[in-house]
């Protein structure tokens, strides 16, 4: 598994984060509406990559380490990972910036000979971005230019609604709950003064608003948000077992992970948790 890039704030913008983490928290609440169907609305669907969905696996083509670490979101292979072929890559109207890694969306292809008329619709989870194309008209290439709402979808999840000769088709989209099987999975990196993780399989809508971590000797610390669909501590929490606190972007629900990870835990590993969101 390759190391994620580490982003260096300066001082005041540090304090900025920490303060908008902190503003999250103190505004979410312990219990709330489980996530329901956004209403339909339109868009249009690409796809990238072909039939294996291997190119899903990487950054969209973005020239730097998140290439090896599963594109814009940061969900590393999206087979192990859970992910599989059922995904798609939101324009920056949608990925706002990295708070839509993770949301789930029914698909359907609309009003082009292309549809196919046996498959209503298809359920995708958002893995990457689509970044703008600013060298292309947003009707003639540049599809994921804001402020247009886009999917770039894998070929495979792309086939299932529509001919892919079609290229580009007219689509509706609803926001729907993420199904999960299990608990919250975190995927760690970092060294020993700075931990870096992953949120993985999360339930209801998705996405993640803020995290706290707390160590077995430690208060609850604020994790700020890096990229994607990590958030990091810079603090020195080795040795000691660690308990998450997840918001909910979209609903504000907050759930507590106690005892996540062992005392022994080890950067490179992922750990599962035993509650998630619905």
């Amino acid at each position: 598994m390759a190391s994620s890039p580490l982003i260096l704030f300066p001082l005041h913008l540090a304090l900025l984060l920490v303060i908008s983490c902190l503003a999250i928290s103190m505004n979410s609440v312990e219990s709330a509406p489980r996530f329901v169907p956004s209403p339909w609305s339109v868009a249009h669907a690409t796809f990238y990559g072909d039939e294996t969905a291997s190119e899903t696996m990487g950054g969209y083509g973005l020239k730097n380490s998140q290439e090896n670490f599963g594109g814009a979101c940061g969900y590393g292979n999206l087979f192990s990972s859970g992910y599989g072929t059922s995904t798609a890559a939101l324009s920056s109207t949608l990925f706002k910036n990295g708070y839509g890694c993770g949301t789930c969306y029914q698909i359907k292809c609309v009003k082009s000979p292309w549809c196919y008329k046996v498959s209503p619709y298809t359920t995708v989870t958002a893995t990457n971005l689509c970044p703008p194309n600013w060298s292309k008209d947003s009707n003639a290439g540049g599809w994921c230019n804001p402020p247009r709402t886009h999917f770039d979808m894998s070929k495979p999840a792309f086939m299932k609604i529509a001919n892919w000769k079609a290229g580009i088709v007219p689509v509706m989209y609803r926001r729907v709950p993420c199904s999960k099987k299990g608990g919250l999975e975190f995927s760690f990196q970092g060294n020993g003064y700075w931990l870096l993780v992953y949120v993985m399989n999360v339930g209801g809508g998705g996405d993640i608003g803020s995290i706290y971590v707390k160590g077995s000797k430690t208060d609850w610390i604020c994790m700020s948000h890096n990229w994607g669909a990590s958030y990091q501590a810079f603090a020195t929490l080795g040795g000691q077992a660690l308990s998450f606190r997840i918001t909910s972007y979209t609903t504000k629900e907050t759930l507590v992970a106690y005892n996540v990870a062992p005392s022994n835990w080890r950067v490179g590993l992922t750990y599962k948790a035993s509650v998630n969101f619905h």
